[in-house]
């Protein structure tokens, strides 16, 4: 039982450590060969856990071997858009210019009901307010709407708005962020400094953040 359990563990953090190297995508966002790598290393994890008999190599290998591939296809994606597209498909434009494709519909075969179904998640109610919508090789939809019905921006008003930048985190559940503090060119005595400002120490704090025009949140943390 203990070696099954430690074999579980060790499985977990190799497959953990590939996934992360394959990259950051959403599954809704994988290619189609990221679809399939990723299902075979399922497969291939769960061998050696499930069978205390089989060797550990027998699954760690492989699973490596598909990490070089996963590696080695997006490569070749980068160099060549051949190959991209001879991997990873061509978007196909399932709208154009307000007008449904229905040959580009039938060759990805998507039913009216589906396209629909795909708008409405982009909160989206009606055919008739699309100009273009694009299936993306991902399986994503992104929809541009018709002028008149896109919802307005400040630019449309000629307003400027001011820079927000991004919101750092300065401290979580009581830890300083001390990456996050050099980007800023602050200090550890800077932060004590702005905490003090809500009572407590940094170290007492369950968040602290600062936002692109310097407002800082803080929480202190319970008892």
């Amino acid at each position: 039982m203990l070696v099954l359990f430690i074999r579980s563990i060790l499985i977990y953090i190799i497959v953990l450590v590939v996934m992360r190297l394959m990259g950051k995508r959403e599954i809704g966002q994988l290619q189609p060969f990221e679809l399939v790598i990723s299902i075979i290393i399922a497969d291939l994890a769960a061998i050696p856990i499930s069978n205390s008999g089989i060797p550990l190599t027998n699954g760690i290998i492989p699973i490596l071997g598909l990490l070089v591939m996963d590696l080695i296809i997006s490569i070749g994606n980068m160099k060549s858009m051949k190959f991209r597209q001879f991997i990873s498909g061509k978007p196909s434009i399932l709208i154009y210019r307000g007008k449904i494709n229905e040959k580009v519909l039938r060759k990805e075969r998507f039913t009216i009901n589906e396209l629909q179904e795909r708008l409405r998640d982009k909160n989206i109610m009606n055919l008739g307010d699309v100009e273009y919508a694009i299936l993306e090789t991902s399986g994503q939809i992104n929809v541009i709407q018709k002028p008149n019905k896109r919802t307005t921006i400040p630019e449309d008003f000629n307003i400027e708005p001011e820079y927000e930048g991004i919101s750092y985190d300065l401290v979580i559940d009581g830890n300083i962020m001390y990456d996050n503090l050099s980007i800023l060119e602050k200090d550890y005595e800077w932060l004590k400094k702005e905490v003090k400002k809500f009572g407590y120490k940094p170290e007492e704090a369950l968040v602290v953040t600062i936002d692109g025009k310097g407002q800082i949140f803080s929480q202190k943390k319970e008892k």
